[in-house]
């Protein structure tokens, strides 16, 4: 897994003083880089950077546009969308690893990002299945279940995490004893069992 100690990660909100009170929360853990903008970010990204903080809303370049370039890329990079943006129905098609709101706690930025690092070791697969699991979350932390029963891309994000789910249970078959990884893909897994249930209970009592 990649060391902590020695991660690269970028900071990138065109509010200034937001950007530096991330870096100074977080340089004394890894190798932090800040961008003040999109075109910034875009400029700074390089196959170096392990990880991404990124705000969604910014004048220039959005983040949206940041994170579709990186992905078009395909760097290993993973991003954590770091945002006072609620999620919209948009976000079914966004490649992020993480949604956050701001304004996050230091130690919620920390434990996103050894998140982002341990997913960095996985394959492309198990990826996939957690960023597309972090899109379904963010979307039922902002709208009911009614409001989300009623839009098909949300039903499609649904399908795609189901078709998703067997390859991850093959491949949690064909994983070592390494807790990283074990832990890193068991953690999904748990969430969308967990978020099945909840689901299914609601449904029980309408």
């Amino acid at each position: 897994m990649s060391d902590p100690e020695c991660a690269t990660v970028l900071v990138v909100d065109d509010e200034r003083d937001v950007a530096d009170a991330y870096a100074a929360q977080l340089e004394d853990r890894y190798d932090v880089i800040t961008a003040y903008s999109g075109e910034e970010a875009l400029e700074a990204l390089d196959p170096t950077v392990d990880a991404v903080l990124l705000d969604r809303r910014m004048p220039d370049v959005s983040g949206d546009e940041v994170l579709e370039t990186i992905r078009d890329r395909n760097l290993e990079t993973r991003v954590a969308m770091v945002t006072a943006v609620d999620p919209d129905f948009e976000v079914v098609d966004m490649g992020f690893d993480a949604y956050v709101s701001k304004p996050p706690a230091r130690d919620e930025l920390r434990e996103t990002i050894d998140r982002l690092l341990e997913r960095r070791e996985l394959d492309d697969d198990l990826q996939e299945y957690y960023s597309l699991v972090a899109r379904r979350s963010a979307l039922e932390a902002e709208y009911s279940q009614d409001q989300l029963d009623e839009r098909d891309d949300y039903a499609e994000l649904v399908d795609r995490i189901e078709n998703h789910r067997e390859h991850v249970d093959e491949s949690l078959d064909d994983l070592d004893d390494d807790a990283v990884f074990v832990g890193a893909v068991s953690e999904v897994v748990d969430q969308e069992d967990v978020t099945e249930s909840a689901q299914s209970d609601d449904g029980r009592s309408n």
